[in-house]
């Protein structure tokens, strides 16, 4: 068997603009708290544009949000 200690989120936005929503706080604020209740650290969730990225990690949003 095998398991995992932390996870990544990453997905696209296929508007090419890779600023996240309100949709995307509120889903990286919901798997902030089932990964605290499975014991699981969410390590960064990042959005992909079309010729940028946007980290929330690297930008202290992941913090801000587990923080609220």
């Amino acid at each position: 068997m095998t398991s995992a200690a932390a996870i990544v989120l990453v997905h696209n936005h296929p508007s090419g603009n890779p600023e996240p929503s309100a949709g995307d706080d509120e889903t990286t604020r919901n798997l902030l708290r089932a990964c605290k209740l499975v014991e699981l650290v969410l390590l960064n969730h990042v959005i992909v544009g079309e010729t940028e990225h946007y980290s929330y990690s690297d930008s202290g949003r992941l913090k801000e949000l587990e923080n609220e």
